[in-house]
């Protein structure tokens, strides 16, 4: 009877968060299919990796440290982020290598981590769940959903971008040193969030140390979505640049560029929706975004892995939808 609860409590909340994440990539969406994957590697994936690695490395700790709270905390401290960060990161690394055309920003690379992220808290919450409804019942379970969806719900997709983050610095990057380094870096960002939120809960005495545990992790992730916005306004300008041109030559009108480049497109959609032209609205304004997405990388790294051939086709798309598409 349990896990008929646990399941839907860790895996809801981890899907509308996981929707939110897909929300804030306002211009140039990521496949749904390939983040179901990536949502996937992480929930089931990685967490079988993890617990084969994290075994061995249990089995090491205890040989050595011979006290059971020094192992609890090495396994806290240490095992858990290393491990974890490794297992969900591979899935940012799959994308980066197979699915390097659906790779084009800073900004993916944080949601791919991100939804990693929320794939792995899902299933981990669910044994968290199963073991406090087996120690404290119900009120266990509810206490333990309260703090792990409710308080801390951003700590794994939080960690996990941070890996996502170095893989998008070398993906738009053409120097060498810092395509090298820049996913290590990131990886080890976020083995460093990831043991300082398991290391500072060791220590928390009482209300007040948990109260400024709680504090410092919500500012963190307060600073990271300032951060993620700036990126999306950054993104916002480049769609003005380089779509500039579609106008001039007469691909798209002003009225569409104005749409295109706009945050929210709202009344597009809901014009579209009531014109019974949705799709095509919705794919019209996509390939924007992905057309100047690729004029960008076109710009930056010439015809890598013929993106040449892919503004032509991007722009074949938009001709052919531009009747059709709502401003």
């Amino acid at each position: 009877m349990a896990i008929l609860a646990a399941i839907p409590m860790a895996f809801i909340p981890a899907f509308f968060f996981s929707w939110f994440l897909y929300w804030l990539d306002r211009y140039e969406k990521e496949p749904r299919w390939l983040l179901l994957m990536t949502f996937f590697w992480g929930g089931f994936v990685a967490i079988i990796g993890t617990l084969i690695v994290a075994s061995i490395f249990e089995v090491g700790f205890s040989f050595v440290l011979q006290d059971a709270v020094l192992e609890d905390i090495a396994g806290g401290s240490i095992t858990a982020p290393l491990v974890e960060e490794f297992m969900k990161g591979i899935a940012v690394l799959l994308v980066f290598l197979m699915f390097r055309k659906e790779f084009d920003s800073i900004l993916d690379g944080i949601i791919y981590g991100g939804i990693a992220g929320l794939g792995f808290a899902a299933t981990e919450n669910v044994f968290y769940f199963l073991g406090q409804y087996s120690d404290a019942g119900w009120g266990g379970m509810f206490a333990n959903f309260a703090l792990r969806v409710g308080v801390f719900a951003w700590g794994h997709p939080f960690y996990t971008a941070f890996t996502g983050l170095g893989f998008a610095v070398a993906r738009t990057n053409k120097n060498i040193l810092v395509k090298l380094l820049a996913p290590i870096v990131g990886y080890f960002l976020a083995v460093f969030a990831h043991s300082f939120h398991n290391t500072t809960l060791v220590f928390v005495t009482g209300l007040g140390s948990l109260a400024f545990v709680i504090l410092l992790e919500w500012a963190s992730w307060v600073i990271f979505l300032g951060f993620i916005i700036w990126m999306i306004r950054r993104e916002q300008g480049m769609l003005k640049k380089q779509l500039r041109e579609e106008v001039s030559n007469g691909l798209i009108n002003e009225a569409q560029y104005n749409t295109a480049v706009s945050y929210f497109q709202f009344g597009a959609r809901m014009a579209a929706l009531s014109g019974g032209v949705y799709r095509a609205t919705s794919h019209f304004y996509q390939y924007l975004g992905e057309l100047a997405h690729k004029k960008e990388q076109f710009s930056k790294f010439g015809d890598e892995r013929g993106n040449a051939a892919i503004i032509g086709k991007l722009r074949a798309n938009i001709a052919s939808l531009a009747p059709q598409a709502k401003t």
